[in-house]
């Protein structure tokens, strides 16, 4: 796998010729040969992450922004980025990047870089994508080349810093994406050895999907002076998809998703799973009834990663069935369905999971599963996005008992526990399938 690639002016394929419309907004501020690859990829108006980001980065200002993966984030810091290299040029040299982009999942890195290739593709602008799971090699050579931009996730850049292959010290432009998530994950001291290498004197870009006290005080640290960015965390984003939740007895869900399923008006569905190898299992089921579908889940290799998700964006699945390392910094088009199949244990994630459908502005639907051991997760949903979910009732595996508010829920269906009494449904007129033991 080529981990750089290297964009060049030159004459634009059938597929790439510009729109008829002149750019609008922040982006009158942009280079020709960006405006021409905005143009490119379909797009005339900003969205408001980029409106307010836009201008102030190129001034060079340090930035605090929240704002939520499909809000037009990427595009709102690779712009400018790219806009301040090609007008400062200077010559490559080796594992010496002028940029840093700091990310904390190999597909959101990947996408990064896949945005920064559609952006910078009329500019001279090199840059590479570098994470574990895979080979060092090819991202040793691309480092070897010389890069402009390095997208990263933490851990391979350090181990690559240790090894030599990477020097920060003329790093120019800082950026953290979705860092909420990297203090999720543990990634704060990785952060802060990153840190200590950088130059102080540097622009700062600083996004977060949520800005609790903790992480701007973190933010402080490492902005001086910043232009603060808001975009409402997903609220309003709620508001155009069709939620409903399904109440189902715990050894029924396979069947019910499998019946979900068999509706052709699900094109592309995107399954979430509190647990690697449910999500596992929900593959061999909807596999057995003829479902074609693929796992996402960190205990996969990078390759078969990578060829489920280019899968799934392909249509070659139908479905893909992940756990939340997909709740955040994917961004597929086409996405008609968010399915949990575990409702998250923390109310925030249901946003970000559901965030995947109804992507720029189009319509989506969200399906949610919810047994007796749920409905405390369920309420606490409810509680964050200010609102009740309207229940679905009319299917063939209704559970009565999971239904009822007051019913004890001892905590999510992720966890190993014995099988409730008397919570077992039976689908309405038929007999039962699937029931996924």
């Amino acid at each position: 796998m080529d981990y750089a690639h290297f964009g060049r002016a030159g004459a634009t394929p059938p597929s790439l010729q510009p729109q008829t419309l002149p750019p609008q907004g922040a982006f009158c501020a942009l280079i020709p040969e960006l405006q021409r690859a905005v143009a490119a990829e379909g797009y005339a108006a900003p969205t408001p992450v980029q409106e307010q980001c836009i201008r102030p980065l190129l001034e060079g200002r340090d930035l605090m922004g929240t704002a939520q993966t499909g809000t037009g984030k990427t595009a709102a810091f690779a712009l400018p980025l790219l806009q301040r290299l090609t007008r400062t040029p200077r010559p490559l040299r080796k594992g010496t990047p002028r940029v840093l982009i700091l990310a904390p999942t190999r597909e959101l890195a990947a996408q990064i870089g896949e945005s920064i290739r559609a952006y910078g593709r009329f500019l001279r602008i090199r840059h590479t994508v570098v994470f574990g799971g895979v080979g060092q090699g090819p991202q040793v050579e691309a480092l070897g080349r010389g890069v402009d931009i390095l997208v990263a996730t933490p851990g391979r850049l350090l181990d690559l810093m240790q090894q030599g292959f990477i020097r920060l010290g003329e790093v120019e432009v800082f950026i953290l994406d979705e860092v909420d998530r990297m203090l999720d994950m543990g990634f704060i001291p990785d952060i802060e050895r990153v840190l200590s290498h950088l130059p102080a004197r540097r622009q700062t870009l600083f996004f977060s999907a949520t800005m609790s006290p903790k992480m701007e005080a973190l933010a402080r640290t490492m902005v001086r002076n910043p232009v603060r960015v808001d975009i409402s965390p997903g609220k309003p984003a709620l508001e155009i998809i069709d939620q409903k939740v399904l109440f189902v007895g715990k050894y029924d869900k396979d069947a019910l998703l499998v019946s979900l399923l068999r509706d052709p008006g699900i094109d592309k569905a995107l399954i979430f799973t509190q647990m690697k190898h449910v999500a596992n299992r929900v593959v061999k089921k909807l596999e057995t009834a003829g479902i074609r579908c693929a796992a996402l889940h960190g205990n996969k290799s990078q390759a078969a990663r990578t060829n489920a998700l280019d899968g799934f964006k392909r249509g070659t699945y139908r479905a893909l069935v992940a756990t939340d390392v997909a709740a955040r910094g994917l961004d597929v088009d086409g996405i008609t369905h968010v399915i949990n199949y575990d409702l998250p244990v923390e109310a925030e994630t249901y946003v970000h999971r559901i965030g995947r459908t109804a992507r720029a502005g189009a319509g989506g639907n969200a399906v949610s599963f919810c047994c007796a051991e749920d409905r405390a997760c369920l309420r606490e949903i409810e509680r964050f996005i200010g609102k009740p979910v309207p229940a679905e009732t009319n299917h063939a595996y209704h559970c009565c008992e999971a239904s009822r508010p007051g019913f004890p829920a001892p905590g999510h269906s992720g966890a190993n526990r014995g099988r409730p009494q008397g919570i077992v449904s039976r689908p309405r007129g038929g007999r039962r399938f699937g029931r996924g033991r």
